[in-house]
């Protein structure tokens, strides 16, 4: 048994790196591949969008792991470093580090032997890192005369970007840009939302995330409306198939009752896949090419698909969790969640196949 089975496709990363590139044509690229590149694979994923001017990761093991594997670009640590093994690490392996504290300063201040380029992270209303208003232009001050930095670059980040005419994003991009005027240091604000929705936040800098995944970070737009392309299908097969008379309850606690006369397939698929067990009924799918609906719980190894409506169906047919025909955006609202959680959430039982990396 091959299945469950996540298809990844380095055409579709290169395809969504060069939508973001005419997004934001003067702008240079920091491709977000934190926590395992959403999920997808993060030495791989390195590796297809190898013309990113530089990588994001959270935190150091992952980028330890790039220069594991060969990756000889630019790394930048988006938490920064935490502690002075840490810090020999990150000048060992040539990270760049983001400074978000003024602790991480007097770390800096307290270093020798290497120069790291940082990126200033200041809080402009996210209030989860970076410093504060009244605290960034002696961080700054004391950065530019430190003798273990070299380049300086100024970050934040967008807490409601895809809110297109969010008056707290306006107000935040006005912040930053207030703040950073006249000191000819480059910036750095759009996330994927923020790329696409405001135009003002496309700097020197962006750092794209889920839309290099072929995932729209927009709640009124897929995908394919966006010009992506998903960068993984996940997929497994029907190992049975049963007919269900009217009224009948399927699957625990026989939360979904069959209206009419039914048709199950049973999909070889389930939360101990990554495939959450609170996916609800009506969640899409596609089998062999047909939509189909999810029907009750998600049970650890098995979804049961009402296929009432599906041409033949039987064991054996290729069933479409999400990815190409099925957005993952399109199935997140019915698991209460973001399609961030449902990428990142693929187990190793999965088998993962790469074409065109």
């Amino acid at each position: 048994m091959t299945f469950p089975t996540a298809t990844l496709d380095g055409d579709a990363l290169r395809h969504n790196l060069a939508a973001v590139r005419r997004l934001a044509p003067d702008s240079r690229v920091l491709a977000v591949i934190k926590a395992n590149a959403y999920g997808h694979g993060i030495v791989e994923v390195a590796r297809a969008l190898a013309t990113a001017d530089a990588f994001g990761v959270a935190r150091i093991g992952e980028g330890l792991t790039l220069r594991a594997a060969g990756i000889t670009g630019p790394i930048v640590l988006l938490e920064g470093v935490f502690s002075a093994v840490e810090l020999q690490q990150a000048a060992a392996a040539n990270f760049e580090l983001v400074v978000h504290s003024l602790e991480q300063v007097s770390q800096l201040e307290q270093s020798s032997g290497h120069r790291f380029d940082v990126w200033l992270k200041l809080n402009t209303g996210m209030n989860r890192l970076g410093v504060t208003p009244d605290e960034f232009s002696a961080a700054r001050q004391r950065l530019q005369s430190c003798a273990a930095v070299g380049r300086v670059r100024l970050m934040t980040h967008l807490f409601g970007a895809e809110e297109t005419g969010g008056a707290g994003t306006q107000e935040q991009i006005a912040r930053f840009l207030g703040l950073a005027a006249g000191l000819n240091l480059e910036r750095s604000i759009a996330n994927s939302a923020g790329l696409i929705v405001w135009p003002e936040a496309r700097t020197e800098w962006v750092r794209p995330g889920l839309m290099l995944y072929g995932i729209s970070p927009l709640p009124e737009q897929e995908s394919g409306h966006l010009g992506l392309r998903p960068a993984m299908t996940l997929t497994t097969q029907l190992i049975a198939v049963r007919r269900v008379p009217t009224g009948e309850g399927v699957g625990y606690n026989a939360i979904w009752r069959a209206g009419r006369d039914s048709l199950i397939g049973i999909a070889a698929i389930g939360y101990g896949d990554g495939y959450a067990r609170n996916v609800g009924s009506g969640a899409p799918a596609l089998v062999n090419g047909h939509p189909a609906q999810i029907a009750g719980r998600v049970s650890m190894d098995m979804t049961a698909i009402d296929v009432s409506d599906v041409p033949n169906a039987r064991i054996g047919d290729t069933v479409v969790l999400w990815g190409e025909g099925v957005p993952a955006e399109r199935v997140a609202p019915y698991a209460d969640t973001i399609a961030y959680e449902l990428v990142c959430g693929i187990t190793q039982r999965v088998t993962r196949v790469w074409k065109n990396s």
